[in-house]
């Protein structure tokens, strides 16, 4: 095999589409454009979704949903990482230097994912009621 052998697969080449070339080429005349119009013409360019003066799709479907500038984004953190991170807890800043969490997290929720066999003491953050019995049950507190 040399290099004048090989040659391309046969659908990888593809020559490009000339247009306005003759009436033989089907391609001819009009160039694939069809008959008058927007769109025939150079430079007819409408923006996207524009429909003719017809209302748009997307004005003419409701709009849905809504989302509150005022929503706190609140972090969600499990248990067991706590427990094998630290063993007490004061307030969301500890949380934010222990997980490198930023600073638009405004809340900080704890939530029960399994058994813990340290007692830990957490204040100043929001935890669920199962995570509260499991940390009372190992002798920690919770506030």
């Amino acid at each position: 095999m040399y290099l004048n052998n090989l040659t391309p697969h046969c659908d990888s080449k593809k020559e490009r589409k000339r247009v306005g070339r003759g009436i033989g080429s089907g391609f001819g005349k009009t160039a694939g454009r069809g008959h008058k119009g927007q769109k025939s013409r150079a430079g007819g360019f409408h923006k996207v979704g524009f429909e003719g003066g017809q209302m748009p799709l997307q004005r003419r479907l409701p709009k849905r949903g809504f989302v509150s500038l005022n929503k706190k984004k609140i972090h969600v953190i499990k248990l067991s990482r706590i427990s094998a991170a630290t063993n007490n807890i004061n307030g969301i800043e500890d949380i934010r230097n222990i997980f490198k969490l930023s600073r638009s997290v405004q809340n900080i929720k704890i939530l029960f994912d399994k058994e813990i066999t340290e007692s830990i003491s957490i204040k100043g953050v929001l935890i669920s009621q199962n995570a509260k019995n499991a940390i009372t049950k190992v002798g920690g507190t919770t506030e």
